[in-house]
């Protein structure tokens, strides 16, 4: 099974720069997109309708702002959008597709750069989804949860680490809470399990030649149950394209 999550910066634009096109060539199972940034009406287009897919949408009720994003070969039996507070839910961060026997959702955590209130909401949604993912973990039922986390882990995942913590998405306290999901709560970073070497980010800023000079982040995750972790076979961070200021994430699942 190959699952792939992307924050599109906007589907459209992505679209235009060939997503869809490279996302026949790489024939996924599962793609989760974040940051749509449009109405489910706006993409009636078959682009956004490959064949073979199912296609799911949750949007912001802002227009062009955030949304989420699920394909599917398989059709889910279940499909829930939000998780259920505002910012979560009227933002169009979360859907999730329930298949039975395992379960994906594609998450687009807030960013608190912008201002101190955007941090204070980002903050309220790690706590409030923590809850949930403690909830999740003690289902038992595998599930990936895909998405741009706004959050780096480990110095080995920004590249300038010590300038960084002051600034939202590398703060201590949540690079501590990213440290508790893995750790106490038992969920596991399915790209790191495979992956352990430098300068692997899957996002750069606009400003200056961040992308040239590969001054990135990594703030896109698959996070895992552990009873997927012995099924993680490959792991990349496709970068020869760019459909957005990030990058795809792909990892190949075992049956």
């Amino acid at each position: 099974m190959r699952v792939i999550t992307l924050n599109a910066n906007g589907i459209r634009a992505a679209g235009r720069k060939g997503f869809f096109d490279w996302m026949k060539k790489v024939d996924p199972d599962i793609v989760c997109l974040q940051e749509t940034k449009a109405q489910t009406h706006q993409l009636e287009d078959e682009l956004y309708h490959p064949e073979g897919y199912h296609v799911f949408f949750h949007d912001a009720e802002k227009p062009g702002y955030s949304g989420v994003a699920i394909y599917s070969k398989q059709k889910p039996l279940k499909v829930t959008r939000g998780l259920g507070w505002p910012c979560a839910d009227t933002e169009g961060r979360y859907i999730q597709c329930d298949y039975g026997d395992f379960e994906v959702a594609s998450i687009y955590l807030p960013s608190g750069s912008s201002k101190e209130e955007r941090q204070a909401l980002k903050e309220d949604f790690l706590e409030r989804f923590y809850s949930l993912l403690a909830d999740y973990r003690n289902s038992g039922k595998p599930f990936i949860i895909c998405g741009d986390w706004n959050i780096v882990h480990k110095e080995i995942d920004i590249k300038n680490f010590k300038s960084n913590q002051k600034n939202s998405g590398c703060l201590p306290h949540e690079r501590a809470w990213l440290d508790d999901v893995f750790e106490k709560l038992g969920w596991r970073d399915a790209f790191r399990l495979i992956e352990p070497g430098e300068h692997q980010y899957s996002w750069w800023s606009n400003r200056g030649r961040a992308w040239d000079n590969n001054v990135g982040w990594r703030l896109d995750y698959q996070v895992i149950t552990p009873d997927l972790a012995d099924r993680v076979e490959s792991a990349y961070i496709y970068k020869e394209q760019r459909f957005s200021d990030h990058a795809p994430v792909v990892i190949d699942y075992s049956d």
